[in-house]
């Protein structure tokens, strides 16, 4: 089986997020709660099935410009796998439950968002 979702607008960065962190650790505290039921609506909204078994995850970065690296910016995959536990489309995000994550990065200045596709994989993998 294999689903799809896309979340609007972009996530914070990694800087972003330790900021935050450092400033007050309940202002770290609320920008995750935030961005995970951010990527838990999106979910909910575009009926993602739910996965049993063990699965990829890949990951579409669309950024508005090239200025954050790249890492900072696929760090957010952590909002969006605990998302993905909350709607209840993932049973975990452990390594039991992902075995791959791949992420991908483009730009589009009109259009920022995050394209995430969710794929079973072979257990005997």
């Amino acid at each position: 089986m294999r689903a799809g979702m896309v979340i609007e607008g972009r996530f914070p960065s990694l800087n972003d997020y330790v900021d935050a962190e450092r400033a007050n650790r309940h202002v770290g505290a609320k920008m995750k709660r935030r961005e995970t039921a951010r990527a838990e609506a999106a979910a909910i909204a575009q009926g993602l099935p739910r996965f049993a078994g063990p699965v990829a995850v890949r990951f579409l970065w669309v950024e508005p410009n090239r200025r954050r690296d790249l890492d900072n910016v696929a760090f957010a995959k952590k909002f969006v796998l605990d998302g993905l536990v909350a709607a209840g489309v993932l049973e975990g995000d452990g390594q039991r439950h992902v075995v791959a994550l791949q992420d991908c990065f483009e730009v589009d200045p009109a259009n920022p968002r995050v394209m995430v596709e969710v794929v079973d994989v072979d257990p005997g993998r």
